[in-house]
């Protein structure tokens, strides 16, 4: 397959560029799969389209200020930092910029030096695993001194760093918003409780490689980037008793997704666990546990477009995403949402 074949048009200002005063008062765009039929929906909607007995598997990831900015020593030199996943005690994962500055053994200082960083290695990808040395507890400096690490499509300052979260982030880890549940307010999954919605919390801490472009022609050329999951027992458990009742698995977003089919065994059966994944859905992809899913609108030629692409199929979604640029949906991370049923 071509990543070309998973290209749309979208005009600039369709991007969503900061939240909605009301979570749950975004549009939804609800695409019926096996029929091909489309309905312009709100979101609170959902009450109406999630019945009783299936299961919503929510992504309970927070997302750390995972932006840094400092200065490299004995330079000066401004450099930015964004950290992409722990490693092991002070060491994480990072993205560098300007990168080709910064070597193996240099020093990067933040604030007035409660926090220091020096580059250990140079991963193949380009990434720097960087060593952290400070005084104190390193989530409080982190607090202090970092930034929330917003897509690089929007421009605007976030006046409030907790609408980049849910309403139900539980685990720090993310370098990104599981955005699908952004909409979600606490009383909009409370109704749904009390309908009798089931509900499974997973975590999969996003990282940065989920807005990297893909740069093979091919989809099969491209190489998936890795995340860190996390599934309990009590998960699991939900969401195979709600497939032994006739219930279906509703994901809400695509980073609840591939910890699902990551976990999800041949026969259906979803178990507990925790590790890495780098598990690539495209057209072609036999799901294991998924029945629905709620997500947000995608960039073109994303690996997510060919994930939602291989839910419903590939012609079905440019459908629908045709129809969202037409009646002028907002996209992205602060925008619309979509449900494949």
């Amino acid at each position: 397959m071509n990543v070309n074949d998973f290209d749309y048009t979208l005009p600039e200002e369709l991007i969503a560029q900061t939240p909605l005063s009301d979570r749950s008062a975004s549009r939804l765009l609800v695409v019926h799969k096996d029929s091909g039929v489309l309905e312009h929906r709100h979101f609170t909607d959902i009450t109406d389209l999630i019945h009783p007995g299936d299961c919503l598997v929510l992504n309970n990831s927070r997302v750390i200020p995972a932006r840094l900015l400092g200065h490299r020593m004995p330079s000066g030199g401004a450099v930015e930092l964004l950290l992409l996943r722990h490693v092991e005690g002070d060491v994480w994962e990072t993205l560098v910029r300007p990168g080709k500055r910064c070597r193996i053994g240099d020093r990067v200082v933040f604030g007035n030096g409660e926090l220091i960083a020096e580059i250990t290695e140079i991963k193949a990808d380009g990434n720097r695993l960087v060593e952290f040395s400070y005084k104190g507890i390193f989530n409080e400096i982190l607090a202090t001194l970092g930034e929330m690490p917003l897509p690089p499509y929007i421009k605007e300052k976030l006046h409030d760093p907790e609408r980049y979260q849910t309403v139900y982030s539980k685990i720090e880890g993310s370098a990104a918003a599981p955005t699908a549940g952004l909409h979600f307010t606490q009383p909009l999954l409370k109704q749904l409780e009390r309908d009798g919605v089931n509900i499974s919390y997973v975590t999969l801490h996003v990282g940065l490689g989920t807005f990297r472009p893909v740069k093979s022609e091919t989809v099969e050329g491209h190489v998936m980037h890795t995340e860190v999951y996390s599934v309990t027992p009590e998960a699991a458990e939900t969401m195979n008793r709600t497939k032994q009742n006739g219930g279906r698995i509703i994901c809400v977003g695509t980073t609840a997704t591939r910890v699902v089919e990551t976990l999800a065994d041949g026969k259906g059966q979803m178990h507990a666990g925790s590790g890495e994944t780098s598990i690539f859905i495209y057209p072609g992809y036999q799901f294991k546990m998924t029945d629905a899913l709620i997500t947000n609108f995608h960039l073109p030629k994303s690996t997510l477009m060919m994930l939602v692409s291989a839910l419903a199929n590939r012609d079905l979604i440019l459908k629908a995403y045709a129809e969202a640029v037409n009646e002028k949906y907002r996209f992205f991370s602060f925008g619309d949402a979509m449900f494949i049923q």
